[in-house]
């Protein structure tokens, strides 16, 4: 009865301190959106539902001289392309490491993984060099080209989910004629659902978010990412004191992911929870 008891408080104490986490997460969060509907003279009040609700600091987001759509629309672009191509080469490069069978294939994939220790900063300039030969500085393609390359973090994680498939499901495929490409596109890359979609998560956000490679290979406004754009952006509502517009602006950013974390958000957790089972 005492283990029972037990039991029961320190859940009930894990609980208090995740319903904290969650508060201060969220109560951030709130502020933000709701700030984004203030009007100028209420933006510093720590009200959560605003008093009259005003679409006003929207209507300025888009009337700046910044062309406000035009980052969205590049920034939607880019994150689409970056996600597709690792999505691709990742599982492609995943199936061999999983399925196909060849020599040196785990001394391979271990220096494969060795690249993670490698930090993307000492590629940098290497990389700006090469772009910057083929005349492709000023443009996006350096930014969304190299996702097509592959890399060890995507290649880990579909390769852990891809190990968790019955190897009888490539025996009866090979039994019935089919070729390796087709295994993967017709067995494989349906069932990796889960672990495409928690992949495709990550990718999407990191690529969404980047502020350093925009920055450096498409710095000009407008023609650039929203990332580089809210940055200046920033700049000149803090001295404007325009807050609420800035709220407006943040809130506007990060709607695409919570957008894509929605509909995804059931094949993400599947995908993460069995990505490191390995049967």
């Amino acid at each position: 009865m005492g283990k029972k008891i037990e039991k029961v408080m320190l859940d009930l104490i894990t609980y208090l301190l995740l319903s904290l986490g969650a508060v201060i997460m969220v109560v951030p969060f709130l502020w933000m959106v709701a700030t984004s509907f203030k009007q100028p003279a209420d933006q510093f009040t720590m009200t959560l539902i605003p008093n009259p609700i005003t679409l006003d600091n929207y209507r300025s987001l888009f009337s700046v001289d910044l062309n406000f759509p035009l980052m969205f629309m590049n920034s939607t672009v880019i994150s689409l392309l970056v996600t597709v191509g690792q999505l691709l080469t990742c599982s492609m490069a995943a199936f061999c490491f999983a399925v196909v069978k060849f020599k040196g294939r785990d001394i391979l994939f271990a220096a494969l993984l060795a690249t993670l220790l490698i930090p993307f900063h000492v590629t940098l300039i290497p990389n700006f060099i090469i772009f910057r030969f083929l005349g492709l500085t000023g443009t996006s393609v350096p930014i969304w080209l190299p996702a097509f390359w592959g890399g060890a973090f995507g290649t880990f994680l579909i390769r852990q989910y891809f190990l968790t498939i019955p190897r009888d499901l490539v025996d009866a495929a090979r039994v019935d004629g089919a070729s390796l490409l087709q295994i993967f596109w017709r067995v494989y890359l349906p069932l990796a659902k889960p672990a495409l979609a928690a992949l495709g998560i990550f990718t999407f956000q990191g690529a969404w978010n980047d502020l350093l490679h925009p920055l450096i290979y498409m710095p000009a406004a407008p023609n650039t990412t929203l990332t580089v754009g809210l940055a200046f952006f920033q700049q000149q509502m803090v001295l404007g004191g325009k807050f609420t517009v800035l709220m407006a602006g943040a809130f506007v950013s990060i709607l695409p992911l919570l957008l894509v974390f929605f509909f995804a958000q059931r094949y993400f957790i599947q995908g993460i929870a069995l990505t490191g089972v390995k049967r």
